[in-house]
């Protein structure tokens, strides 16, 4: 029903950027909100930024001030800016997207994309 592909994910040093983009495919009617979310070894999966249609976001207290998410509603794409990398950012990164597909609510996954900080 709905694809997302990732990329921009890969290996930084403490300090540098990466910049993760997800794009959406399929019969997808409307997006309410796009996000992107991390899951390190060991730790349960959590929120790192979302955005929603009204391009309103909110963001994860650790990476306030160093990430920034944005989406391109044209090409049903969002993307997050990271800067100010730390080892702690180290995890895989999933995106998430909130849409209508065929009148009906549908919540779709990306496939994950890791990131790996070194210090």
């Amino acid at each position: 029903q709905v694809q997302l592909v990732e990329s921009g994910g890969g290996l930084v040093q403490a300090g540098g950027s990466l910049r993760l983009s997800c794009a959406a495919s399929g019969r997808i009617v409307s997006i309410h909100a796009m996000g992107w979310y991390r899951q390190a070894p060991g730790k349960q999966r959590e929120l790192v930024a979302a955005i929603r249609s009204g391009s309103s976001a909110n963001y994860a207290d650790s990476v306030k001030g160093r990430f920034t998410i944005s989406r391109d509603n044209a090409q049903n794409t969002v993307y997050l800016q990271m800067n100010s990398l730390k080892p702690d950012d180290t995890a895989v990164y999933y995106c998430n997207v909130d849409c209508v597909v065929a009148g009906v609510k549908f919540d779709a996954w990306g496939q994950g994309t890791q990131v790996t900080v070194s210090s």
